[in-house]
């Protein structure tokens, strides 16, 4: 996507307009929490920091570079305090991974405990996911896609903050290779049905999902369990994964 944005005052390019790029619509997916820094999580963004961590100012991203060999990439928008995308990181040295969330004890946190692990097939974007997806990863560039738990955003006259719409999904597709997949998990049945319902209409997917489950499949053993899921089963609390793979 283009974004710069043409003069031409006869057409519609403000901020809402649907041909303005995703992350300048005005309309955001998350919202900015305040919250306390731990020793640890200051010595992640401090130290850390400038060895794991991006910027959108460090523009398109040679991947083969950036990591120094050629391997699959995943990247996970909205990694909470990391405890998942490190331990996929840790336990799968052959794939590089690269997270993206806004909250800065989260980032500190990922980035300290990569650094006590001596992880090298980890980096962090502290930045708007959509803005990252549009300036920085190459197309066809990704084996996978990972949104986790999403704030669902419930009522109705929010819906439109998911950031599970079809002008995402189709930029997700765009920055997929070819045989990658978009791989969404929630616990909230109505947003489950939601991305089953977007996904859909979405051109150029397929859905992996065997005939008995669809649209769901059952959560892969290859996506770690949390505390948070944990608690949530413990309350009888469902989780639905849905994973569509790039055809085009």
């Amino acid at each position: 996507m283009n974004d710069e944005q043409s003069p031409d005052t006869s057409s519609t390019t403000g901020p809402e307009s649907p041909d303005a790029p995703l992350h300048r619509r005005g309309i955001k997916s998350y919202v900015l929490r305040a919250g306390r820094m731990t020793a640890a999580q200051t010595r992640g963004l401090e130290e850390v920091w400038p060895r794991l961590g991006l910027t959108l100012a460090d523009g398109r991203q040679d991947l083969e570079a950036l990591f120094g060999r050629r391997a699959p990439v995943v990247v996970e928008i909205g990694f909470g305090m990391g405890a998942s995308l490190i331990e996929q990181a840790e336990t799968h040295p052959d794939t590089d991974f690269i997270g993206i969330e806004v909250h800065a004890p989260g980032v500190g946190k990922l980035l300290d405990e990569a650094d006590k692990r001596g992880l090298t097939n980890l980096r962090v974007y502290r930045e708007d996911a959509l803005a990252v997806l549009e300036q920085c990863l190459p197309a066809g560039s990704l084996a996978t896609l990972q949104l986790f738990f999403p704030d669902p955003w419930p009522k109705k006259k929010h819906h439109k903050r998911r950031i599970v719409q079809p002008a995402f999904v189709e930029l997700v597709r765009t920055r997929l290779a070819p045989g990658g997949t978009l791989h969404m998990a929630t616990d909230w049945e109505a947003y489950a049905e939601w991305m089953a319902e977007v996904m859909a209409e979405a051109p150029g997917y397929e859905n992996t999902a065997a005939a008995d489950t669809a649209p769901y499949v059952p959560r892969p053993e290859f996506r770690p369990l949390t505390k948070f899921e944990k608690r949530g089963e413990k309350l009888g609390h469902g989780v639905w994964d849905l994973i569509f793979r790039r055809v085009d």
